[in-house]
């Protein structure tokens, strides 16, 4: 290779790179093995790892997968190192986005949705900026403080340089209130959006009634973010007037994998249709009249003068998308609203049994899977006793955020929660609070 661009060493290939910034020695490396010696070693660190059974959620959830989900989308067809967005890529895998955008929309009842963004936290700060887009009068995006705190990370990451100003609306008791909404519109002329959470950082279900009302008479745009999941029982966003929905798609078939990969959704009405980044695919037909998939709108810098782009945003998830797809198909309509009802049962029966040990919720409010108690014992004897279960026991949420009280427990009761793994909790917490 040096030869054919006419070079003599490797130093010559790396002379525009500064001298102080090269590599000056060798990596600390180990020196070359046998693959079969490479697979042992790489078997011997994982054997490290261990598996416990989860309480724990704010974000990332145990569910069950079926073995399909893995199974269809390892198929040489879909797996790949380069996430497909040409135009020109393959019928299957465009059919497959479009019924994934079909099954979102359905989802969320709002009518248009993209091929998946990256994750939630990413679809909350595009959101945000579709919002500022189409309010031509408002820089001020107003956020619920009961949203996660990566997302308002991501959020405050994502407009630090820009002339957005962001205003947190504060909780009173896990929730945000229609009067805090109202307050803070009318504290200043002109909101462009407000995102809320729900079930939010908590778990708790925000009452967003009215909130669609006092949005819109203030000009502003309301976005709704929900854990998919939930939406199998609970109000839809279209239902309580959103304009756009968000959210991570984790929980549809994906595992938690240590924090990733995941993807994102993202709905809106169809007048924000054309502020939608990423891609769309739409539904066409080719040359001979037959039915055909294409990548459509997409407004985005590749393909349009920068300055009218509607974001940077240039791929998808379509791997995690697909996974996604397969997941709701294999449940169906029926599968998907037990789904959610059997996550909200599973809550209710660990929440019965806690309160019969003496520990209630911080704050006592309707929620989904899962919710948050204030433990009176040592974070580290309460820990203790249930890793000798093999128990991860929920999320404190000061490893979040160190807003939060240190002695807050989220924890999260999925329908992979078997009773004798409720009832192998209880007689932990039992053990714990002597």
């Amino acid at each position: 290779m040096l030869e054919a661009m006419g070079l003599s060493s490797l130093d010559q290939l790396f002379r525009d790179i500064p001298e102080e910034v090269r590599l000056s020695a060798p990596l600390n490396l180990p020196p070359p093995q046998a693959e079969a010696d490479v697979m042992g070693q790489l078997e011997r660190l994982a054997a490290k790892n261990t598996t416990k059974v989860l309480f724990a959620g704010t974000g990332q959830y145990d569910h069950v997968i079926p073995a399909a989900v893995a199974r269809l989308i390892g198929r040489a067809e879909f797996v790949t190192a380069y996430t497909p967005y040409q135009p020109e890529i393959s019928q299957g895998i465009l059919q497959a986005l479009f019924e994934f955008q079909s099954a979102m929309a359905e989802i969320t009842g709002l009518p248009v949705s993209n091929a998946s963004l990256y994750d939630g936290a990413t679809a909350a700060a595009e959101a945000g900026a579709m919002a500022l887009g189409a309010c031509r009068t408002s820089k001020r995006l107003l956020i619920a403080s009961t949203v996660h705190p990566y997302v308002r990370t991501v959020l405050e990451t994502h407009f630090r340089d820009l002339d957005v100003q962001l205003e947190y609306l504060p909780e009173e008791h896990g929730h945000i209130s229609l009067k805090t909404l109202k307050e803070a519109l009318q504290s200043q002329e002109g909101t462009a959006g407000v995102l809320v959470q729900t079930p939010n950082i908590y778990g708790i279900i925000e009452d967003l009634t009215g909130w669609a009302e006092a949005i819109h008479e203030a000009k502003g745009h309301l976005i709704i973010s929900s854990n998919p999941v939930s939406l199998g029982a609970l109000r839809s966003p279209a239902e309580w007037g959103a304009d756009i929905a968000v959210g991570d798609n984790q929980p549809l078939g994906l595992p938690p994998c240590f924090g990733g990969p995941s993807a994102g959704y993202i709905c809106c009405t169809e007048k924000l249709m054309r502020r939608m980044p990423g891609r769309i695919v739409g539904e066409s037909v080719d040359a001979d009249g037959r039915r055909a998939f294409v990548l459509t709108l997409q407004a985005r810098e590749q393909h349009i003068k920068r300055e009218r782009a509607t974001s940077n945003i240039c791929t998808n998830q379509s791997l995690a998308a697909l996974a996604n797809l397969v997941y709701l198909s294999l449940l169906g309509p029926q599968g998907y609203e037990e789904l959610a009802q059997r996550n909200i049962q599973g809550t209710l029966a660990l929440q019965q049994g806690l309160r019969k040990l003496g520990l209630h919720q911080a704050f006592e409010a309707p929620n989904f899977n899962e919710f948050v108690v204030k433990i009176p014992v040592p974070r580290e004897d309460w820990e203790k006793i249930f890793a000798t279960k093999g128990i991860l026991s929920g999320t404190w949420l000061s490893t979040l955020s160190s807003e939060y009280s240190k002695d807050l427990l989220a924890i999260c009761v999925t329908e992979k929660r078997t009773a004798q793994e409720l009832q192998q909790y209880l007689a932990c917490a039992q053990e714990a609070l002597q």
